[in-house]
């Protein structure tokens, strides 16, 4: 099928400008970029009029939970997918905390048959680095890696044995594989559900130190650069975290590292009360922290932009909040929610957003996608830099609605996004 996207805003990074353009996608592949000024011959193809929108390579997030298999009452893959093609994402990497643990190929094997079937966007599973994630044994790399597992991860807890850690990056290197680090020291951190910082004091709470993340990252910075792996570092939070990656980096550790819109834009001062859709793991730290992660994705410590997408259900989410799960959903606030704080307000370039959520994240995990350039896979957003609206939750195409940015006006929604050549998400057709 040939599909036509006419005038097209792109960014171009040499003029730092928008510039017009008409691109072709034919066979799944971008396959002819013209300048707005000419006039294509689109025959009979299918033809999209962007006019006045922004065109850019489809959105890319490498740290999401869908919740398949296990726990679908929250999330699952068809419902996943949406969302992400909702919120402008065309690629996704799904984390292994389900249930069964994505710890064995035929779990691997299940997700991304399901989402063959099902889903609406590409899905790269995570594996578990140690059986069931419990930090006690690892899992088959090779028969893992085999089945279409990207990566290495135990997200949603810490692998505590620096044995064990240093063991699967020495495994995982010798597979040119990368280990996904969810850094927390479980002895810091045990019963305890939002930041040492302004709002735990006021409340009369122990809060969760600084250090239970960044021990992990200088830990596994100093076995990243023993074995030589891909180490990256998940949803960066704090200060001392990023003073370490900042060093790793300087003297050679193959360390790469992500952060969240929330952690952005969010510090523990800005919680309204013990309301568990502000309850996230990391918690939001300090403003400190929250200058320190921003300057590191400006000048690189940090690679790209990532959601954390971790859907629950209302129920569990209105329970007493030491009882409450951690997490919030992404997708769908994103890029307007960076859009707004960040470009509208001149502290970052549009190339620049777009850059943290493309290109960067596919520069890392080396994937074909992330590029609008000929020859490139077929997976395209299309933005409305002007729409400005209110988030409403009831309208996500998530099962689930945990967020603390309900009610928030964000200017820049995803209108359109294409993945492989077809249509997976308009606006116009919901």
């Amino acid at each position: 099928m040939t599909l036509w996207i006419l005038n097209g805003n792109v960014w171009d990074e040499t003029s730092g400008s928008l510039l017009n353009k008409h691109v072709r996608l034919e066979a799944g592949q971008i396959a002819e970029i013209i300048d707005g000024a000419n006039t294509p011959d689109t025959g009979s193809a299918e033809v999209i009029d962007a006019a006045g929108k922004l065109l850019s390579a489809g959105l890319i997030d490498m740290h999401v939970h869908l919740r398949d298999p296990g726990f679908e009452y929250k999330e699952d893959i068809a419902t996943g997918t949406r969302s992400a093609a909702k919120g402008g994402f065309t690629t996704i990497a799904c984390m292994p905390n389900t249930r069964p643990s994505t710890d064995t190929p035929e779990t691997v094997k299940y997700i991304l048959d399901k989402n063959a079937s099902e889903g609406v966007v590409r899905v790269l599973p995570y594996a578990a680095i140690t059986k069931n994630q419990l930090g006690r044994e690892l899992t088959d790399f090779a028969a893992l890696k085999e089945a279409g597992a990207i990566g290495f991860t135990d997200d949603g807890v810490g692998v505590q044995s620096a044995q064990m850690m240093k063991d699967a990056m020495a495994l995982a290197k010798s597979m040119d594989m990368p280990v996904i680090a969810h850094c927390e020291d479980n002895t810091l951190v045990e019963g305890l559900f939002f930041s040492e910082g302004e709002f735990a004091r006021k409340n009369g709470l122990k809060g969760i130190p600084n250090e239970s993340e960044a021990i992990h990252v200088g830990r596994d910075a100093l076995l990243a650069e023993a074995t030589g792996v891909h180490y990256h570092v998940c949803h960066v939070s704090t200060e001392q975290s990023v003073r370490l990656i900042r060093l790793a980096k300087s003297i050679g550790v193959r360390i790469t590292a992500e952060v969240c819109p929330h952690h952005l834009v969010l510090s523990d001062e800005d919680i309204p009360g013990l309301d568990s859709n502000w309850k996230m793991n990391p918690p939001l730290r300090t403003p400190r922290d929250v200058q320190a992660v921003i300057e590191a994705l400006e000048d690189g410590t940090i690679d790209m932009i990532v959601t954390d997408h971790a859907p629950h259900s209302a129920e569990e989410k209105a329970r007493d909040i030491q009882l409450a799960p951690f997490g919030i959903v992404g997708f769908e606030t994103a890029f307007p929610l960076l859009y707004t704080k960040f470009v509208l307000t001149g502290k970052w370039t549009l190339g620049f957003l777009l850059q943290r959520m493309t290109s960067d994240p596919a520069r890392v995990f080396r994937l074909p996608t992330g590029r609008l350039e000929q020859g490139a896979p077929a997976d395209l957003t299309l933005i409305d830099l002007d729409s400005e609206r209110a988030v409403d939750p009831s309208t996500f195409a998530s099962k689930s609605n945990n967020t603390p940015f309900d009610g928030w006006k964000l200017q820049g929604w995803p209108v359109t996004t294409i993945v492989n050549g077809a249509v997976v998400y308009s606006e116009s057709a919901n």
